[in-house]
């Protein structure tokens, strides 16, 4: 079985499977991070479906569904930031409404026979079949997310954590709302080739979960979320590969997994330190008596 993986490992498709890999590891924990922080990791959720209009519109005009499935996911990003000012209160309406509009849109286009290609696919990912254009692609929008999230990195964190403070001092807000609606609908659009709609936001929340567990500084938590990012990644590839299923699925498994390991860790010594100071109190009550 694994002589079958090692053999694969030297094949093209298999090379670029990991090439967008190891490229949407960087970007899609950074991305997630701040929107946990924001409180809005289910915006995530509303793009990857909005990515799937994207594709079929890309499909039913023969041009490359890396490039629709980002030009209409950026639309659909700032369309959730005007919206939230209409919406103050009802910041979930907003992402319902977006929602509504492009499933609404991806199914007109597929069930009037408009896609000319297979949008489904869209769904579960389908990493191992992207070609050397779409790898060009993914690469292309990583670098240029994460120079801008290095350029922006101390003005982002700020706004992540106290968006008033942030606009009291002076920060355009505003402006930097709708750059980071640019930038994460970048992100989905990368990512939908490997892991689909349907799990998407799994890529980009649960890594970031993970890390904040750690409880280490937000930029060691941000390294801890990249990394992490990398090992659900590779775990779900390798063994879809191995067991002839959909990396999508796989890697929101080994995300949920990972997760899970380090709440029982965080738990295991939290109890251990519990039990060594309560077997220290003792110990001293002793040596008073």
């Amino acid at each position: 079985m694994f002589e079958s993986l090692f053999e694969a490992l030297q094949m093209s498709f298999m090379q670029r499977a990991l090439a967008a890999t190891l490229a949407m590891s960087l970007l899609c924990p950074v991305m997630g991070l701040f929107l946990v922080l924001r409180r809005s990791s289910m915006t995530g959720d509303a793009l990857s479906h909005s990515s799937l209009a994207g594709a079929a519109a890309a499909l039913a005009l023969g041009v490359n569904p890396v490039v629709g499935t980002f030009v209409f996911t950026a639309v659909c990003g700032l369309m959730i930031e005007a919206l939230r000012s209409v919406f103050r209160h009802y910041g979930d309406l907003v992402l319902t409404i977006v929602q509504a509009l492009s499933v609404g849109i991806a199914l007109t286009l597929i069930t009037m026979g408009l896609v000319k290609g297979n949008a489904e696919s869209f769904l579960f990912g389908s990493i191992l079949t992207i070609s050397q254009t779409d790898l060009w692609c993914i690469l292309a929008i990583t670098a240029a997310a994460l120079l801008w999230v290095g350029f922006g990195l101390s003005t982002l964190t700020v706004i992540a954590f106290d968006e008033d403070s942030a606009r009291a001092a002076g920060v355009k807000t505003r402006r930097w709302s709708y750059a980071f609606s640019l930038l994460t609908a970048s992100a989905v659009a990368a990512a939908i080739p490997m892991v689909g709609v349907l799990v998407l936001s799994s890529m980009i929340a649960l890594p970031a979960a993970t890390a904040l567990q750690l409880k280490v500084g937000f930029k060691r938590t941000l390294i801890a979320a990249i990394v992490i990012s990398i090992i659900d990644a590779f775990l779900g590839l390798i063994f879809a590969y191995l067991l002839d299923a959909a990396p999508g699925g796989v890697t929101a498994l080994a995300s949920v997994a990972v997760l899970l390991l380090v709440l029982i860790c965080r738990a295991a010594i939290r109890r251990f330190r519990h039990d060594c100071a309560a077997a220290a109190a003792v110990k001293k009550s002793t040596e008073i008596v």
